[in-house]
């Protein structure tokens, strides 16, 4: 399916259906420390985030207390925060044999389904908006391309390839309105994407795996 084709009725009611699917903030994650990183293109990154109690102010480039090293290529308002879901951390725990602690992956929230009910955080569509607490108003606007440094961050061969093909990665967002965010926040979809096309999960399958260079 092209990006640029109107929305079918199939893809209208899947965005539809989406709406009031509610969830928790599992962890809210911030970066501890810029880490060395040598091959990347500024020499350090801020992919190490950790978890922080208490509430974080959220504005249109991200959470107070966060940055990105390299901000050529992460951050901005269309990238302002990095959701994952708790069960797809669980998954890749499976995988690789390890802990996959919030934040590990680099992100903002990890969200998991209300009463144990799934939350697909990769199946929302470019678009659909999400209340996160009282205040805050989110919207989906991309999945996550990941650069080399995940790759060397988590110190595992053709890591950026494997992450892209798992169809797993992970949901950007822009701020639609300010407000503070704090673990155990609800999480709910309030409004359908109005031209949905493909998921994020699907556009990230469609164009990831291609942009991954043979050793990242």
């Amino acid at each position: 399916m092209s990006l640029d084709h109107a929305s079918s009725p199939t893809c209208l009611a899947a965005a539809a259906q989406r709406l009031g699917l509610t969830g928790t903030v599992d962890a809210v994650c911030v970066v501890d420390q810029l880490i060395r990183d040598d091959p990347g293109p500024v020499g350090v990154t801020g992919i190490d985030k950790r978890p922080v109690s208490g509430p974080v102010m959220v504005r249109s480039l991200g959470l107070h207390g966060d940055l990105q090293a390299d901000r050529k290529h992460h951050g901005g308002e269309e990238k302002a925060v990095y959701a994952y879901a708790a069960d797809d951390a669980v998954w890749w725990a499976e995988q690789l044999g390890r802990d996959i602690s919030p934040g590990s992956f680099g992100e903002n929230l990890r969200i998991s389904g209300s009463a144990g009910e799934d939350f697909d955080v990769d199946g929302a569509f470019p678009g659909e908006r999400w209340r996160v607490g009282d205040r805050l108003v989110l919207e989906v606007t991309r999945p996550r391309i990941p650069c080399a440094t995940f790759g060397r961050w988590m110190d595992q061969p053709g890591w950026v390839k494997r992450f892209l093909q798992a169809g797993r990665p992970g949901t950007y967002f822009r701020v639609v309105t300010p407000g503070e965010v704090r673990a155990g926040d609800p999480v709910e979809v309030i409004a359908a994407a109005e031209a949905p096309e493909l998921t994020i999960r699907e556009i990230a399958l469609a164009k990831g795996p291609t942009a991954a260079r043979p050793n990242d």
